[in-house]
């Protein structure tokens, strides 16, 4: 993965910082990472392409996957946003209509 989903990705968290009003800066990286700087510097890259996984994300050392830009952009915010209360989905086998 390279060029335009990067470039777009990097334009979505700095849209996305500012839309939660955190300052940081977002930087596009000559080897299609974004890094945003700050008290807690984070890198995100595109995964491998035999990774089941589209995105790696460095948050404090720690590397983690996600699966998906909304997956990037929940960790981003759960590591810069100490307010911020992340809402799990918790998917169950169940019929549709109580009985």
């Amino acid at each position: 993965m390279s060029g335009a989903p990067v470039e777009l990705a990097c334009e979505l968290l700095t849209e996305s910082l500012a839309a939660w009003r955190i300052r940081r800066s977002v930087e596009r990286t000559s080897d299609d990472a974004i890094v945003i700087s700050g008290d807690t510097r984070i890198r995100i890259e595109p995964a491998p392409r035999d990774s089941m996984f589209r995105w790696m994300v460095a948050i404090g050392g720690r590397k983690r996957p996600a699966l998906s830009l909304l997956a990037v952009l929940r960790q981003v915010r759960e590591a810069l946003d100490p307010d911020y209360a992340a809402n799990r989905v918790r998917v169950a086998v169940a019929p549709l209509v109580p009985q």
